[in-house]
């Protein structure tokens, strides 16, 4: 998953980005780590933020663009 490399463009630490989407930080580095899978919901949740396509955020596609 490219969280941790988006988290960074937008300079935002773990914790940060855990408070604008009310989460705890250390789901926020689970995730990261991959020691822990996202569901569906949290998925829409971290690719709406960082406007980007759940396939983007998964690394399925280089295109971060919606395709709606």
């Amino acid at each position: 998953m490219r969280l941790k490399e988006l988290r960074h463009k937008k300079k935002l630490s773990q914790l940060q980005l855990a408070i604008a989407l009310n989460m705890n930080q250390n789901s926020i580095s689970r995730y990261e780590t991959g020691e822990r899978e996202a569901d569906y919901a949290t998925l829409i949740r971290f690719a709406d933020y960082f406007n980007v396509s759940i396939d983007y955020l998964l690394e399925r596609t280089d295109n971060p663009k919606i395709n709606r």
